[in-house]
């Protein structure tokens, strides 16, 4: 199934949905991430503010839906987002690094892996990442999954 045929599959289910749909990678494991969200691990993510800034690109906000796709750029689910909050990150719950999913789902986890992928993201823009810099925290809940996946 590609991106578009996902899209079209889910609009004839739910024809008020938002045409405008992103498709996206997790991170640095794209395809073991997008398995802990089939498995109902994974029931949120995060990213860093400043990423939104350098890329000229709109805050996610709740209701947005969003394809996610595996290291292949195969479309694996469909999530639509159902919280959004941002925090320093040295005010990231642990409750959001438990619905992340990764890992053995601690904040110490958390914090250790995502320190050195916003850092490594905002350092390509020439921004330094710090403890006070802002996190987007997203929920989402899978909407649609394509038989088979």
């Amino acid at each position: 199934m590609t991106i578009e045929e996902m899209i079209r599959a889910y609009q004839a289910i739910y024809p008020d949905c938002d045409s405008h749909i992103e498709a996206w990678q997790f991170g640095a494991e794209p395809d073991q991430l997008a398995q802990l969200v089939l498995d109902g691990k994974k029931t949120a993510t995060a990213s860093a503010y400043d990423e939104y800034l350098l890329h000229d690109e709109p805050l996610v906000k709740v209701g947005d839906h969003s394809i996610i796709l595996n290291s292949q750029d195969d479309p694996v689910c469909m999530i639509r987002t159902t919280k959004v909050t941002v925090v320093p990150f040295k005010e990231v719950s642990a409750e959001h690094a438990d619905k992340e999913g990764e890992g053995d789902r601690s904040l110490a986890y958390w914090r250790q892996v995502h320190w050195g992928l916003f850092s490594q993201c905002l350092e390509k823009g020439q921004l330094t990442f710090t403890e006070n810099s802002l996190v987007v925290c997203e929920e989402f809940e899978v909407v649609y999954r394509p038989e088979g996946v």
